[in-house]
């Protein structure tokens, strides 16, 4: 028995229309463009601009591409000035300075999520109160304190103070408040005890409020510029942002080595992004759910 043979396709038929694009998603489209312009265009100036040597950085003459590309620029910032030591107190105080607050805002979140104590809404309601007080203002007396704990000019004073911030007590209370609490009835029920609760079925449960908020404890540490400032007083103890100010005293007119350092210290920022931007949208969006 054979096949009926397929019925031939009708030469009448009209091809799909395609269709009309819309005045309002056109300018839409044309908004993007010209913010994506507008942020970019900066990044690519000083990316172009470190790349060119001295005379032609500091002509009045602007090229958008260097002329004769180099890399001057890096070797004297990474020779003549202690950038790389820089770069590496930088990345450890904010990998710590972040995993500190991790540490703290996930224990304090849950506590005020899940756990009753007496005085309970007083402490949150003092916990949110610190994040409207300026930072300017706690310079002094997080001086004064970290003088008497004999931690003036090392890692210590870069790490610790601000960790206990209210903010990430605030975010990750949004996250905890959203999750089922049947979830951990039943780890209860299994065995499961206060701390392996927390441990092995929250904190996965809240894995992207978590890494969003190290991601911005991260970058906080890495551009702080004014605190390093009042407690770091050796070259080699320096982080990035400050040492590139001094680098910037000392080289007011070498533009190539000023862009060339703000590369070296923006690339991980970019980078950590790009990496990271799928847990912090996720993050933000599930943090925000439910007050």
């Amino acid at each position: 028995m054979t096949a009926a043979p397929a019925p031939a396709r009708r030469a009448d038929r009209p091809a799909p229309r395609r269709r009309p694009v819309r005045p309002d998603r056109l300018l839409l489209w044309a908004a993007l463009v010209v913010l994506t312009l507008v942020f970019a265009l900066p990044l690519l100036v000083m990316l172009s601009t470190s790349f060119k040597s001295a005379a032609e950085a500091n002509s009045l003459d602007f090229t958008v591409l260097p002329l004769a590309p180099t890399l001057d620029a890096y070797r004297s910032v990474l020779t003549d000035a202690p950038v790389l030591r820089w770069f590496v107190n930088s990345t450890l105080v904010a990998l710590l300075h972040s995993a500190l607050v991790v540490v703290l805002a996930t224990t304090a979140a849950y506590a005020f999520a899940r756990m009753e104590f007496a005085g309970k809404r007083v402490l949150f309601a003092l916990v949110l109160a610190t994040m409207f007080v300026p930072a300017v203002i706690l310079l002094i007396p997080n001086f004064l304190v970290v003088n008497e704990l004999g931690w003036l000019n090392s890692y210590a004073s870069l790490v610790v103070p601000g960790a206990a911030g209210g903010f990430g007590v605030f975010f990750l209370r949004q996250f905890f408040l959203g999750v089922n609490p049947s979830i951990e009835e039943q780890a209860r029920i299994d065995g499961c005890n206060s701390w392996q609760v927390f441990l092995r079925i929250v904190l996965p449960l809240a894995k992207p409020a978590v890494a969003t908020l190290a991601v911005l404890s991260f970058l906080t540490s890495w551009n702080d510029f004014l605190w390093p400032v009042f407690v770091l007083f050796t070259s080699d103890m320096q982080t990035l942002p400050a040492g590139l100010a001094q680098l910037q005293s000392d080289n007011v007119l070498r533009y190539d080595l000023l862009m060339a350092g703000a590369v070296i210290a923006s690339a991980p920022v970019l980078l950590l992004y790009v990496l990271a931007q799928r847990f912090i949208i996720e993050g933000v969006a599930q943090g925000g759910v439910k007050g």
